[in-house]
């Protein structure tokens, strides 16, 4: 059992009853069950119940030995936890669900909300950039969000430090959404617990994973695609050449979103992958109108942006040699960066971009105080 794509988009009927939303959830949570699977065995067996009596057959016949299906208790708890976080869940296929996730191939079965959920029927820009941006760039992001909030559209973004934050803040009372890579209750990083407060109030929180999930570096380029999947376009503000925010731009692409960026000088290492987009056909944003001016009119379907989905493929590409080395010179016990630097014989420039990569793969994990161990 494993993820794939399906000859059909078309969502499947949503659960009607608790018995039948419990029976979702089990068969989502169950291991090998993503997305794409959960939809595919949905449609094979007419029902969650059925496809979760069906499992265990499924798995024997695959090789897999001793599957067992999500224990109901694993479910007793998630509601119980989703219950004190006062979080709904929103059943794909439903009246509630966002219409722009519902027609993605790989579009969360279930989300965790926590907030306004009429927001997410109201047209959406997301805007991602740099953690660590220039006061330029938050000051830029700031001024993007509230020009696009003041027209009328709702802000998403990942409640990151950086862009993400400057962006969610100046939106903020005109309607914000923050994408969770953990659970919906679960606030990272802890910097922004206030805004994340302010978000469930004014806004509105999101998240597929489980409440109480704390995030983990295989979950954000996972809640990336939920950040761009929810928008008309995505506005990437600072992004190195090999960032989180230039998978969201992939992620876009896959989904026929416009992508834009805003320029940046060519000796800043945080507009890099910006004007690598630019170059390679992103539209270029000076300013809101920029932005709506690139988008296909209101009511139209998604279409296939100028820019190409290989064009950031290719500037993601990976250095196997560097990772191999990386990897076979980590392992659990964590290790300080620049200790990794001197044993691999890497230039920090070469460095910094491989470990970015790995981290985002899931392979690697940082831990406290700088330290690096491979993700168990």
């Amino acid at each position: 059992m494993t993820e794939e794509q399906l000859s059909s988009n078309h969502p499947p009927l949503p659960p009607t009853t608790e018995e039948d939303r419990f029976s979702w959830l089990r068969l989502l949570r169950s291991r090998k069950v993503g997305p794409a699977t959960f939809r595919r065995l949905l449609r094979e067996h007419g029902s969650a119940q059925n496809a979760l009596a069906a499992l265990p057959e499924m798995a024997r016949a695959a090789g897999i030995d001793g599957y067992e299906i999500c224990p109901p208790g694993v479910i007793e708890a998630e509601l119980r936890a989703a219950k004190a976080a006062k979080a709904r869940l929103l059943c794909l296929g439903a009246p509630d669900f966002p219409d722009a996730l519902g027609d993605l191939t790989d579009a969360p079965p279930l989300l965790w909300a926590i907030g306004d959920v009429s927001l997410l029927h109201r047209p959406t820009i997301a805007m991602v950039g740099a953690r660590n941006c220039s006061s330029l760039g938050a000051r830029m992001a700031r001024g993007l969000a509230t020009e696009l909030a003041g027209q009328g559209y709702v802000i998403a973004s990942g409640l990151a430090r950086g862009i993400d934050t400057a962006a969610h803040l100046a939106a903020l009372d005109t309607g914000t959404i923050a994408v969770m890579a953990g659970g919906v209750d679960v606030i990272y990083p802890a910097e922004n617990t206030a805004l994340a407060g302010d978000i469930a109030a004014k806004g509105l929180r999101l998240s597929e994973q489980p409440p109480g999930v704390t995030p983990q570096a295989r979950h954000f380029p996972r809640r990336n695609r939920i950040i761009s999947g929810l928008a008309r376009a995505v506005v990437v503000v600072e992004a190195a050449a090999k960032s989180g925010s230039l998978i969201t731009a992939r992620d876009a692409l896959d989904q026929g979103r416009e992508v834009l960026a805003v320029p940046g000088h060519p000796f800043d290492a945080r507009a890099a992958g910006c004007n690598l987009l630019i170059r390679d056909g992103a539209t270029l944003v000076r300013c809101a109108d920029d932005v709506t001016q690139a988008l296909p009119p209101q009511g139209k379907a998604f279409h296939q942006p100028t820019v190409t989905q290989e064009t950031v493929v290719a500037k993601r590409a990976p250095a196997p040699a560097l990772h191999a080395r990386i990897l076979d010179r980590l392992g659990p016990s964590p290790i300080a960066e620049d200790q990794l630097l001197r044993d691999i014989s890497a230039s920090a420039g070469e460095l910094g971009p491989a470990l970015v990569d790995l981290e985002l793969d899931g392979r690697i994990q940082r831990q406290p105080g700088g330290l690096l161990s491979l993700n168990s």
